[in-house]
């Protein structure tokens, strides 16, 4: 059976934070979210076009700004997030950037590094104790295809300063997000509430793609339509592993077809690198060094 928009359960009385809400993927998890009844939180970085976006959606939606290139504005979202809601059903951390020339984080920290993981990390840890009391509460962390493509972890030269690949790095980034996930629901499951799932979107219209190189962005518009799906397709794994009661903690889930590119969500193997332990280990150890962010589990 192919799983689609349709097989979202009710959401009524959950409340969800989409990071990175007010377009693309996470426009269109948050928008099935709360038109399935859940209360939605768009988290994003420009308030202005998170309110835009919240115009278009049905159902109880509210924006929260959140600049996950900001230590100082992760607390802050933390803090209102605390003052505003008792619980938190499901978490999403989609927001990221892709292949932008070299530049760093308001902490210093290189910007994919620093945002696509380092600023989830810290905005999970600061949050993580909304969802633990919430049964059948659960993080997503939305990783990529790119996970596996020239992806370690220089623990050497985390923030690239020696040299700079903006593929490389966002290959690290995406792995990261990977183990992030799987080494949270290690330390999720004695707690029995709150579970960690990751997912990806395979190659979708987004407009993630803005800082590629030129000649990327030159070919895209005729070879997108060949090979992307669109940005409500691309939101499917995200909103299985979000929704689908029967999701277990640690699973990964993307496209079925031609190779995780497209297609319905189903679960999904990642790259062999992305199962170890010891780096997962050792990751977290250092975004907990870097972020002084240390987590409730």
């Amino acid at each position: 059976m192919k799983w689609t928009e349709r097989d979202i359960t009710d959401q009524t009385g959950r409340v969800a934070v989409v990071t990175g809400a007010n377009t693309g993927l996470g426009f269109e998890t948050a928008r099935a979210l709360a038109e399935h009844g859940a209360t939605v939180v768009l988290a994003v970085r420009d308030v202005e076009k998170g309110k835009k976006a919240a115009a278009r959606m049905a159902g109880n939606v509210t924006v929260q700004e959140l600049d996950l290139s900001s230590l100082e504005s992760i607390r802050a979202a933390a803090a209102d997030l605390h003052g505003t809601f008792p619980g938190i059903d499901l978490l999403i951390n989609n927001a990221g950037v892709m292949y932008p020339p070299k530049r760093t984080t308001r902490d210093g920290f290189e910007l994919q590094f620093g945002t696509n993981h380092l600023g989830h990390f810290a905005f999970t840890g600061l949050v993580l104790d909304l969802l633990l009391p919430v049964q059948d509460s659960r993080v997503v962390t939305v990783s990529s295809l790119a996970h596996s493509v020239r992806a370690d972890i220089h623990f050497d030269d985390l923030q690239w300063e020696r040299s700079y690949s903006r593929t490389a790095a966002y290959g690290q980034s995406k792995l990261a997000n990977l183990m992030f996930a799987y080494e949270l629901q290690r330390r999720l499951v004695r707690h029995g509430t709150t579970i960690s799932v990751a997912a990806h979107p395979g190659l979708s219209s987004t407009d993630l793609m803005r800082n590629s190189p030129a000649v990327v962005r030159v070919t895209s518009p005729l070879i997108s339509p060949l090979i992307n799906q669109k940005a409500d397709m691309g939101a499917l794994p995200t909103l299985r592993a979000a929704t689908d009661p029967a999701v277990l903690g640690g699973q990964y889930y993307g496209p079925d077809r031609l190779g995780g590119t497209r297609g319905h969500p189903q679960v999904v193997p990642s790259s062999p690198a992305s199962y170890d332990v010891t780096v997962q280990q050792r990751l977290w150890a250092v975004s907990e060094n870097l972020t002084s962010v240390k987590f409730p589990v």
